[in-house]
């Protein structure tokens, strides 16, 4: 009896749950497929700024892996060597367990994490945002800094804890801070005593504009959106200092704050480099096929592997949802190809647009290149996530109404300390001492 191939997956986010479940449904039991994750739910990135803001719960975010296609072993490990040659995959469980496992074909969708530059008390000071543990944390540490400033006797301490300062502009820092702007307003007003005290929000990027990856009319629409709801925007302003007690930033202002939240973009898993394959700014390099050339069997795609852009010759796609998603399906089909099942085809695609949620009734996108804002941006930027989210529309649209028609609960859960999300990302970058803007790693269809 002929064993049947086995095909390996590592990493659960857009490219590789993507890639898994198209293999799944071409391959209907042919192949034995292992996605490798650490991490028992395929995270839907877009919507984790309303977890932060309390709109949504996490778990309605969170996709489970677990017996969502048949055929497909879910290996709860993280990945910390790859034997080309041999073609095995070494990996450990969160109990520390260590085992090998062969394959014939190999897919690398390890993503991305956060981009963190060395500037003084960053790491120390910090609060990252790329995951559930991180945007449950963010959510008590915001209604905490109300809750204290309410207790205070000092003017000067409630205005630090009323104020918050987010870095990066990009897909990521616009949506935490409209969110979380909202949020506390919210807790301010349901406070007497803390009525007349004003909530001070700073969105700070060293980009010329905010959304830079938009088209320049939705970011000034964004920015007059924002700005007049209250909140401050400082381009070509990065972060100088993080201490306990505030921000200095690149303008030379001190800025007194509890609570400086870190956005500013994304870089490649540091897994991708271990590989020991050339690679471009930390990308593994593909070619239109999503195959690692010289390495017959092994492929990439998503935030880890730097795929030649058909659409823009001699560029690479950026790093986005939008395009993970697409190329986990060409990958699954090529895979498919390679046993005989359909024809190798490249990875082409443009892009569909973007949207960018701004709390409240307001958003901006440009479907199809149609810009749009207000309300008719936000059914759209809505609508697309319910169609993007693999399940549980039901309960999302659901919690979008409650919020719609309730006051949102705003209690602390207290789940998640702040030592159990540090802010690290392997080495810092060294390009630069200032922030830069998020590349969009919780984009819609970017």
């Amino acid at each position: 009896m002929t064993k049947r191939q086995r095909v390996v997956v590592i990493g659960g986010g857009f490219a590789g749950f993507t890639a898994v479940r198209t293999l799944s449904k071409i391959a209907k039991g042919a192949v034995e497929i292992v996605l490798i994750n650490p991490t028992d739910y395929f995270l839907y990135l877009p919507l984790l700024p309303e977890v932060a803001a309390g709109i949504l719960d996490p778990r309605k975010v969170a996709i489970p892996l677990a017996g969502d296609r048949p055929g497909v072993r879910h290996l709860l490990a993280t990945v910390d060597g790859v034997d080309l040659q041999a073609r095995r995959v070494t990996c450990v469980d969160s109990e520390g367990g260590r085992r090998e496992l062969g394959y014939d074909r190999l897919v690398v969708t390890v993503g991305s994490v956060n981009k963190l530059l060395p500037v003084p008390g960053v790491a120390e000071h910090a609060h990252g945002f790329r995951s559930i543990a991180e945007a449950i944390y963010l959510r008590d540490h915001l209604i905490r800094q109300i809750e204290l400033a309410d207790t205070s006797t000092d003017p000067e301490e409630r205005r630090a804890r009323c104020t918050f300062v987010v870095v990066g502009a990009g897909y990521t820092g616009t949506e935490v801070a409209a969110q979380g702007q909202l949020l506390t307003l919210d807790l301010r007003d349901a406070r007497p005593h803390l009525r007349d005290q004003p909530v001070r929000w700073i969105l700070a990027d060293i980009a010329p504009r905010i959304l830079p990856e938009l088209d320049e009319r939705l970011s000034r629409t964004a920015h007059r959106t924002l700005t007049g709801r209250g909140l401050e925007i400082r381009t070509g302003t990065g972060v100088a200092e993080a201490t306990p007690e505030g921000v200095r930033l690149s303008d030379g202002e001190f800025v007194p704050t509890r609570s400086l939240i870190w956005c500013v973009g994304v870089r490649p898993d540091p897994m991708v480099e271990a590989l020991g394959l050339p690679t471009e700014r930390g990308r593994l390099l593909v070619d239109e096929y999503l195959r690692v050339p010289g390495h017959p069997g092994v492929y990439a795609c998503g935030d880890a592997a730097a795929v030649p852009d058909l659409t823009r010759p001699g560029e690479y796609t950026p790093m986005t949802a939008q395009h993970a998603e697409r190329q986990g399906k060409r990958v699954a089909r090529n895979i498919a190809a390679s046993y005989g099942h359909g024809r190798l085809q490249p990875y082409r695609h443009g892009d569909l647009g973007f949207l960018v949620d701004l709390g409240g009734a307001a958003a901006a996108a440009n479907p199809l290149g149609v810009p749009l804002s207000g309300l008719a941006a936000k059914i759209v930027t809505r609508a697309y996530h319910l169609l993007a989210v693999p399940h549980g529309r039901g309960r999302i649209a659901g919690s979008w109404l409650l919020d719609f028609m309730l006051p949102r609960q705003t209690v602390q859960l207290d789940m998640v300390p702040a030592s159990a999300v540090p802010l690290t990302s392997c080495e810092p970058e060294r390009t630069s001492v200032l922030s830069g803007s998020a590349s969009g790693p919780n984009g819609s269809p970017r």
